[in-house]
């Protein structure tokens, strides 16, 4: 009789387990000569050394399943326990990751692809378009995606708050409550790819980072994935500050809406400026998006048409008084 303790690392307990242990006990079920006995990510193994090395090897292949697809379940176990190639989950080669339900997570429009395409070919990337047009969810995806594959040890992600010197005093709470509203966004993308249980423990961990732009100054971000979100809402001192936070082994995703700038009228946007300054920079990509990569409500594209419209007609309007 030999005995073995198998880690499990990178994947949310419950959902290996099962709801009151019922993946674990059907496990136990199906190799009879063994003593299973879980503590935490720990799994405690005695027993027959022939079926030992079958269950380490299958225990291995149920662990990358669940870490991926971010689901288990009997059959799934059954036929990994069979030698058989899982059918839980169709393949999918343009998914960039799954959601806590399994589903692939994929670009869905031309220039979410070349958002995706980019991010392999470039360490810094600036994805600029309307509301709903995927650009945030998607570059949280791909960061996600890295983090489970280990290329990178952590996110950070990162937004303005626009009003910090007008609201932010008169909400209840410390800082990381007076912030949290700002910053939900983010959070709902993270919810929706990473279980909660295994979200809460990257972000005590601080794999995961969630923080207002003022708290990257003197800071070097190495080895991940940074994300700016809401970007037109920088200054350009601040924005030049975000970009030389960057360090080795790390890629750079700016998001923003050039249509949505909440800065006072005299500020200008770091975001527009850098569109300018940085065009030409090697190794920095633009993608530009449009109301046609809208994955939102169907409305929310007839919105962004009618403001676009009629943005064009007041420019119309004021060049004609000027000529007259």
């Amino acid at each position: 009789m030999i005995e073995k303790h198998i880690v499990l690392e990178d994947i949310d307990l419950v959902t290996f387990y099962g709801v009151n242990n019922v993946h674990l006990q059907m496990i136990k079920a199906l190799y009879p000569k063994l003593r299973i006995v879980a503590r935490g990510n720990i799994v405690k193994v005695m027993g027959d050394e022939e079926e030992m090395c079958a269950f380490e090897e299958n225990i291995a292949k149920m662990q990358e399943h669940c870490a991926k697809y971010n689901s288990l379940n009997e059959e799934t176990i059954l036929q990994i326990v069979k030698g058989e190639h899982p059918t839980g989950h169709a393949a999918d080669g343009t998914a960039i990751c799954y959601s806590i339900t399994g589903k692939p997570i994929a670009p869905r429009s031309d220039n979410q692809t070349t958002l995706v395409n980019a991010y392999y070919e470039n360490d810094m990337l600036f994805a600029i378009g309307p509301a709903g047009s995927g650009k945030t969810y998607v570059s949280i995806a791909l960061a996600v995606r890295a983090l489970k594959n280990k290329e990178i040890r952590k996110i950070i992600l990162s937004r303005p708050a626009v009003e910090a010197g007008e609201k932010l005093g008169f909400l209840p709470g410390d800082m990381r409550e007076k912030i949290d509203p700002y910053l939900q966004p983010l959070y709902d993308a993270l919810q929706d790819m990473i279980p909660a249980q295994k979200l809460t423990e990257y972000m005590e961990q601080n794999v995961i980072q969630i923080a207002p732009l003022a708290f990257m100054r003197g800071r070097t971000l190495n080895d991940a994935v940074v994300i700016l979100d809401e970007a037109q809402n920088t200054t350009t001192q601040q924005i030049k500050m975000f970009l030389t936070r960057m360090g080795q082994n790390t890629k750079m995703i700016i998001t923003g809406d050039l249509t949505q700038i909440d800065l006072p009228r005299n500020v200008k946007s770091g975001l527009k400026e850098a569109t300018e300054v940085l065009k030409d920079v090697k190794g920095i990509s633009f993608i530009y998006m449009d109301e046609r990569d809208i994955v939102r409500h169907r409305l929310v594209t007839r919105i962004v048409d009618a403001y676009r419209k009629y943005d064009i007609s007041k420019i119309e309007q004021y060049e004609l008084f000027n000529k007259n």
